[in-house]
């Protein structure tokens, strides 16, 4: 598979669940964790790229590059729920993906 099919598959899985979960995470942890507002940022951005990019691999790098280094490459602080944690692993996930 082309990392192309691989990163759509990964999206197909997880798209829906960040888009139901990085918006709740944002508001329930954004005051002690207020680098998830900014993650949210980020996302909304790939929302939006992934969107217009309909079938086609829109071009990620940036936002990939810096989640990575806003969240220090996917570390789930330790005074967060299992969502947040989720988000965290969601994302690393659909990195991973995009730049096989």
């Amino acid at each position: 598979m082309t990392n192309k099919h691989i990163f759509q598959e990964i999206k197909d899985k997880h798209f829906r669940t960040l888009e139901q979960y990085v918006p709740i995470v944002a508001r329930v942890h954004g005051k002690s964790h207020p680098e998830f507002f900014e993650v949210k940022k980020l996302f909304d951005v790939l929302t939006q790229k992934i969107k217009e990019a309909g079938s086609e691999l829109p071009d990620l790098n940036e936002e990939f590059a810096q989640l990575r280094e806003l969240t220090n490459n996917y570390t789930v602080p330790d005074d967060v729920c299992e969502s947040y944690e989720a988000v965290y692993n969601m994302l690393a996930e659909l990195d991973q993906a995009y730049r096989i």
